[in-house]
């Protein structure tokens, strides 16, 4: 009984930390700037979310589709702030992207195949922001606060998904988890080098 309390507020802190990463990142977007926001990485996002909602409701888990259903809103009002429909290009190649690697496997062999290729997806969705971080010293709009939580989310999750002994789902989250660690790291670097730069120029 207590396990399964923990378990359950393991998993509630994922979603209420989900919610607040995205609802900074909206806050962003409308009181700042969309800069650095990608419309592709945002559309992958509510693909995604839309994946793990059927999928929560598939293995009827309210917490599992709770941590997406949640979020979904935010994100597509982050959409809005981009004007999708002026890239509806974008759309439909990111939609045809996720349909053939979380979808189509769903159809073919299963939650579980879903699921599997729903990791590859939340690592390629992250690709671009690492490979970025290492070729460029630019790290406007990178937030390491944000991807922070970020990692203690997915983290919440994992323990969650352990507790569950929900297994494909603990995988697609670990590499999340990798990725957005791989961010922090990244973005952390390039913030020392400005600050570093920032105080030479003043000693000079």
């Amino acid at each position: 009984m207590h396990s399964g309390i923990l378990t359950t507020g393991l998993g509630c802190t994922g979603v209420g930390l989900g919610v607040v990463i995205t609802w900074v990142q909206l806050r962003r977007a409308r009181t700042v700037s969309t800069d650095g926001i990608s419309l592709s990485t945002w559309a992958l996002f509510v693909y995604m979310s839309i994946f793990w909602i059927l999928y929560g409701w598939a293995i009827r888990s309210p917490i599992v589709t709770s941590g997406s259903l949640f979020v979904l809103p935010l994100q597509i009002l982050i959409i809005a702030k981009l004007e999708p429909h002026r890239h509806l290009g974008t759309l439909l190649k990111t939609g045809a992207f996720i349909f053939t690697l979380s979808f189509l496997p769903v159809i073919l062999w299963g939650w579980k195949a879903g699921c599997y290729g729903t990791a590859i997806v939340m690592v390629l969705n992250r690709l671009p922001q690492i490979v970025e971080l290492i070729r460029s010293a630019d790290v406007d709009g990178v937030s390491v606060g944000s991807w922070s939580i970020g990692v203690v989310a997915c983290a919440a999750w994992l323990s969650y998904y352990v507790g569950e002994k929900l297994w494909p789902p603990f995988l697609a989250t670990l590499l999340a988890l990798l990725g957005n660690l791989a961010i922090v790291i990244l973005a952390s670097w390039r913030h020392r080098q400005h600050a570093v730069a920032r105080a030479l120029e003043i000693v000079a």
